[in-house]
């Protein structure tokens, strides 16, 4: 089994940064992915970045390309999102991922979920 932990949401204006940290416990020897989605209310789960742990490939969604930095440390098998010149409409919980293939923006190539963590951008 795998369990992943998120941390690091908050508050921050407009133009602001946060940090989001994801630590995977468990049997992680054979996931390939990690990946961070979103959901804002009456929205659906969207990928917003994702990690192949093999390779380092990492992947984003158009609107988060240049501000939104995935990043590992095997060592502590935590991944990690920077987030820079935030926008209000960043604003979302925030999930952590983790899975064994398939499309990286993909709900279904993801076996384990975090709980969340929100994500709030004032204007």
């Amino acid at each position: 089994q795998v369990q992943l932990v998120e941390s690091g949401g908050g508050s921050v204006q407009a133009g602001g940064s946060l940090r989001l940290s994801c630590a995977a416990y468990g049997y992680t020897y054979s996931i390939n992915y990690m990946g961070w989605f979103r959901q804002a209310p009456v929205k659906g789960r969207e990928g917003v970045a994702a990690l192949y742990t093999g390779g380092g490939n990492t992947y984003y969604t158009d609107s988060v390309k240049g501000r939104f930095t995935i990043s590992q440390d095997n060592a502590k098998n935590t991944v990690y999102l920077q987030m820079n010149s935030l926008k209000p409409e960043d604003t979302a919980m925030y999930y952590c991922a983790a899975g064994y293939g398939g499309s990286w923006n993909s709900l279904s190539a993801y076996n384990h979920w975090g709980r969340g963590t929100q994500v709030t951008v004032s204007s």
